[in-house]
């Protein structure tokens, strides 16, 4: 998976993960980027810092940034709670934006049921018009599709969800 930063033709910057950069390519010649806030499917990558991670006891991951004047270091006696408060924090920050995502599709893509995997074929092979779609699927139906090159992913699942 990759992550990239990207900015609409009025200037809204977003962010989204991708399978492959030939996957982002795909989806962006294909106008299925759009932006989250407007709509538009004038959509092109932003300038981004790499993050590089390292395997755990081989190489080293990227050091962490230092302490600008947008991001104050924290007070000494706050370092100790920090860790806790800034993971709860980012924890509600993802699960937000997997709802955002999940919602988005849902508001903006046809629930096509047990057919996905049909339509999927019948729109990658040409029988029918591109349009976003999303569906149930097996295990064995997604890997099928992917082997063929069709470009399928889960929608996001929330701890909520399963309750």
């Amino acid at each position: 998976m990759i992550r990239y930063a990207l900015r609409c033709d009025r200037s809204h910057d977003f962010e989204s993960w991708f399978q492959s950069s030939a996957a982002y390519d795909s989806q962006v010649k294909r106008k299925l980027v759009t932006c989250p806030i407007c709509g538009s499917a004038k959509v092109e990558k932003a300038i981004m810092a790499p993050r590089v991670v390292g395997k755990k006891g081989r190489g080293r991951a990227t050091p962490p940034a230092e302490p600008t004047a947008t991001t104050p270091a924290p007070a000494p006696e706050a370092a100790q709670s920090a860790p806790t408060s800034l993971l709860m924090a980012q924890e509600r920050e993802l699960r937000a934006k997997l709802k955002e995502l999940r919602d988005h599709i849902v508001k903006n893509a046809d629930n096509v049921g047990e057919r996905f995997a049909t339509e999927a074929r019948a729109m990658h092979y040409g029988d029918k018009e591109h349009r976003p779609i999303y569906g149930e699927a097996s295990p064995d139906e997604a890997k099928s599709l992917i082997d063929e090159g069709i470009e399928v992913s889960p929608l996001p699942t929330l701890p909520e969800d399963r309750n």
